[in-house]
């Protein structure tokens, strides 16, 4: 029988880790062949390589965190859904013809409250990138997304969105259908919108394809996760004609959480279990949970007059600097 399970994907910059893990496991198989007592060497070394592992993710460059963002293994919205909610029902549909399958929602419960829960998806693997177009939403994706928003609205439902695409779908198409005018339209009625909005960025955060779901009272980060207005590559493409520059233009873009809160964009930070998100999802999912809730408990209490006042001051403040004279 062949064997089918999976082998772990290794990132660059984990191999020392895993390096030393495996070292590990072939030193304690060696002493149980031998009947050899290591047990204190063997702690020493777990007790290393749990201080290598820290290490390494708690200085991770912007490129580094794109990567963890990227990994085919991370959590995507429907696996957030399924273990944070106590029920929840897909919809399908913009009412115009189309059902994205790059951008999905429904309503559902969290601790028994009903929310209307929606994000991007991507695939596991190559088939079901393609049949998700690789998490980029075309504009029936978008108009759907409003369609589930406005539905939460009429019926007092808070939203709660999840972030993770590289992008709108660029394609000629999409242009034909609109795609900037169904981005730029939800990012008007989103503003009007009386019930809470939360949304978080899971993964990848990319150019208006995230804002189009991304206007909030709240935006949560996951801490390994990057938001950005072009990827890394497209932006060293256009200014140095080179995408292999796209390390040194992650360090400009300012992309990580870390930045993002001391720009005053994002307002909390999510910490991931070691070794990221994907390392141990139902614990990514647990602190996911809790902090959606605390979020909708402090959002619930204010009216939605101003809710919706804050929402726009929070926008309306992002740029904002002050020019000193000489």
């Amino acid at each position: 029988m062949a064997n089918t399970e999976r082998k772990p994907l290794l990132l660059d910059f984990e191999k020392p880790m895993v390096e030393l893990e495996a070292r590990i496991d072939q030193i304690s198989s060696l002493a149980e062949e031998n009947d050899v007592d290591v047990s204190a060497q063997i702690r020493q070394l777990e007790a290393r390589a749990v201080q290598l592992r820290t290490e390494i993710f708690s200085s991770l460059s912007p490129a580094q965190r794109l990567q963890l963002a990227r990994h085919p293994r991370r959590p995507s919205t429907l696996d957030y859904i399924q273990a944070i909610s106590d029920e929840w029902i897909e919809l399908h549909g913009d009412r115009g013809g189309y059902d994205d399958r790059a951008l999905v929602g429904g309503v559902g419960r969290m601790k028994g409250r009903p929310v209307v829960m929606l994000g991007h998806q991507k695939g596991r693997d190559t088939k079901d990138n393609v049949a998700r177009n690789f998490g980029m939403a075309s504009p029936g994706g978008y108009r759907k997304a409003m369609r589930l928003m406005e539905h939460a609205n009429r019926f007092g439902m808070p939203i709660l969105t999840f972030i993770d695409t590289p992008g709108a779908w660029a394609g000629v198409q999409a242009e034909e259908l609109g795609q900037g005018e169904a981005i730029a339209y939800n990012l008007r009625e989103m503003f009007r919108l009386e019930v809470p909005i939360v949304c978080t960025v899971i993964g990848e955060g990319g150019s208006g394809g995230a804002l189009g779901i991304g206007v909030g009272d709240r935006l949560l980060m996951f801490e390994h996760a990057v938001y950005t207005v072009a990827s890394p590559e497209a932006c060293a493409a256009i200014l140095w004609k080179d995408a292999a520059r796209s390390g040194q233009a992650a360090e400009a873009l300012k992309i990580t959480a870390r930045d993002l809160k001391q720009l005053g964009i994002l307002d909390q930070i999510l910490a991931e279990p070691l070794g990221g998100a994907h390392s141990d999802p139902l614990k990514a999912s647990g602190i996911l949970k809790q902090a959606l809730w605390e979020n909708l408990e402090e959002l619930s209490a204010m009216t939605g007059e101003k809710r919706r006042s804050q929402r726009y001051q929070k926008f309306r403040s992002i740029g904002v600097f002050l020019e000193a004279s000489a």
